[in-house]
């Protein structure tokens, strides 16, 4: 063999090698042992759509090795090659960004290749995912809390950047003498005005209300809050729960509404006023929602089944199933119409609960579950998708699974769509996404991802209420506080119904989740 042929014997030998920047240890990429199958990897970002601005899909890969390489590439730009000696995979987030928006509409692969002394080099079937044009709006906004039953502290609202893994807190349930925070709502995926419900024994029930970055405190606790589009008023619930036990099942804890009923607060005239058809003496209303243009008021509504409205659980507890309802606005007027059934249980025999609208108008996500008002506590809890303009709704099967799913919101594109699960312990509510198509199809969904990727596998705390938000909360914390501490400024003539809330007298009285 010539000088020559031997040079281009080691050159066409080297171009079949990858040599790993990391370790110095060669990869043959070519003559690796191939595996039929795809390699096991947690979380399970596989067969799904992932948005074009989300973080790194870090990932542990599932397979006994001693070394491990991962290949992620595209049709476009060159492929991002991680070397670990162990099973963590994490992958640099200015490369990983620079790929996915490349590739926008086209298909993402990992090649996974495990070594360990016995089978050398192993190469698994390609891990493909799709990249989706339309990005993700870019914060999630979640409540942190322990699924704890019997006490609580240290309630958090956090404030999470998509593209990356930066947590940001918005308020502290400990900077208010350890209250509550909860029901946090946006108008129009914007922090430009919104609210979080706070309760404290010290400081009073009260709703911290952001507009155009001013910050005021609201002598009322907001329930489950739904913004106008208009930004100009807000309808929430008033809710009368309270936490009981079963002896047996999957899930021991569980949520009864005794009374409720839906109010609203307009901004500018500072005034709560009530709707007479929203609060029914012998009806329970709850989860309002707006369709985008404002004009219809989306809402759940349930008989009371009891005469004792103190009495936990009452008789037939297990019997309340919600209709899903709708009402019509007009803001100029301030008139309301004629309450309408959109979906019944009688038609369903399930309770119909959470209903939400994508900001396109043109579907209604909600959840159905076995009876009661509290989905995260049902096993049963699935989510449903219906077109507004057929009318026909179905099971979202891609997304459902064994375990709760509840809280869920839209991406102001109407494509992406956040909520709880327990899928992966049936204890801990976790957030995940799917993409919904123009067709109301949904893909496989996927849990939100983290630097470390065994993140989750000792997490004893819950992501719950997943909102998302086109930019971050311009309020910081210590402002929020501060309105927290303060006395209330504004008189607010509540109505009373027997729903009206009162400051809990133990802590277990809150909910958890």
């Amino acid at each position: 063999m010539t000088n020559f042929h031997r040079s281009l014997s080691l050159f066409i030998t080297a171009s079949m090698m990858f040599m790993c920047v990391s370790c110095q240890k060669k990869v043959p990429l070519e003559s690796c042992t191939q595996v039929s199958r795809p390699a096991g990897i947690s979380p399970d970002y596989s067969n799904t759509v992932i948005p074009p601005n989300v973080a790194p899909l870090n990932f542990r890969i599932l397979e006994n090795g001693d070394h491990f390489f991962v290949r992620v590439s595209s049709s476009q730009g060159a492929p991002i090659e991680v070397y670990s000696r162990n099973s963590n995979i994490e992958i640099p987030l200015r490369l990983w960004k620079t790929l996915l928006d490349q590739n926008r509409g086209k298909k993402l692969s990992f090649d996974v290749f495990v070594y360990n002394a016995e089978t050398n080099w192993r190469r698994y079937q390609p891990i493909v995912n799709d990249i989706a044009k339309e990005p993700i709006d870019s914060y999630l906004v979640y409540r942190f809390i322990r699924p704890l039953y019997n006490y609580w502290n240290s309630i958090c609202v956090y404030e999470r950047a998509i593209g990356n893994y930066k947590n940001t807190l918005v308020l502290d349930g400990r900077s208010f003498n350890n209250g509550c925070t909860n029901c946090h709502a946006f108008c129009n995926n914007s922090p430009e005005a919104m609210s979080i419900a706070t309760r404290s024994r010290k400081h009073g029930n009260s709703s911290l209300v952001v507009r155009d970055n001013n910050l005021i405190k609201v002598p009322t606790a907001w329930g489950y809050t739904a913004w106008h589009p208009s930004g100009r008023m807000a309808a929430y619930s008033i809710n009368k729960v309270r936490q009981f036990f079963h002896t047996i099942g999957t899930e021991m804890r569980d949520v009864i509404d005794l009374d409720s009923a839906i109010s609203y607060y307009k901004l500018d005239e500072k005034t709560a006023k009530i709707i007479t058809a929203l609060s029914e003496k012998n009806r329970m209303e709850t989860y309002p929602t707006w369709s985008p243009d404002g004009t219809y008021l989306y809402y759940c509504s349930a008989p009371i089944l009891w005469q004792d409205r103190d009495e936990v659980p009452p008789k037939d507890y297990n019997q309340v199933k919600y209709d899903l309802m709708r009402i019509s606005y007009d803001l100029e007027t301030d008139q309301w119409g004629k309450a309408e059934v959109v979906l019944s249980a009688n038609e369903t025999d399930m309770s119909i609960l959470l209903p939400r609208v994508s900001p396109d108008g043109r579907f209604l996500v909600f959840v159905m579950c076995d009876y009661g008002c509290f989905p995260v506590y049902r096993p049963s809890s699935d989510l449903y998708i219906m077109d507004l303009k057929m009318r026909n709704y179905q099971k979202l099967d891609t997304v459902n699974s064994a375990y709760s799913e509840s809280w869920h919101s839209w991406s102001s594109n109407s494509r992406w769509l956040t909520f709880s699960s327990k899928r992966m312990s049936g204890l801990f509510t976790r957030t995940y996404f799917t993409y919904i198509d123009e067709n109301g199809k949904a893909s496989k969904p996927f849990i939100l991802p983290q630097k470390d990727p065994t993140y989750y596998d000792s997490l004893l705390q819950t992501y719950s209420v997943p909102e998302l938000i086109t930019h971050p909360v311009m309020v910081k914390p210590h402002r929020f506080a501060r309105a927290a501490h303060s006395d209330f400024k504004d008189v607010v003539n509540l109505p009373v119904t027997g729903a009206t809330k009162i400051v809990p007298s133990e802590p277990w009285e809150q909910q958890g989740e």
